[in-house]
């Protein structure tokens, strides 16, 4: 007899108003020894104040399975469609909205 894990399947439900989704151009992630905590807000020309339209609350290991998920996702983006060119990455000018690690600040 062999112990292998029993594979669970779990069904996932997407509401109707779940399905239209959440745009958003700016992320604000803060941290705790015990959960990470990403509030996903959006940034809009001549609007001086922005709105939480979703706070997402995780464990650290959660988190760091999400970083590995989002990043296997973004290569094989990327094999298939060419690279994602960031903006103000290249040219120093002003950015807004996500911002990329500075290379200090890099996963590895």
């Amino acid at each position: 007899m062999t112990d292998q894990p029993v594979q669970q399947q779990i069904n996932i439900e997407l509401g109707e108003k779940e399905a239209e989704g959440i745009y958003s151009n700016l992320a604000i992630i803060t941290h705790s020894p015990a959960e990470f905590v990403i509030d996903f807000t959006r940034v809009l020309p001549g609007i001086p104040k922005a709105r939480v339209h979703a706070r997402i609350v995780m464990t650290p290991q959660h988190a760091k399975m999400l970083l590995n998920a989002l990043h296997d996702n973004i290569d094989k983006f990327e094999k298939k469609f060419g690279e994602i060119k960031l903006i103000g990455e290249s040219s120093g000018g002003p950015t807004f909205g996500f911002q990329p690690p500075t290379k200090e600040e890099k996963f590895h």
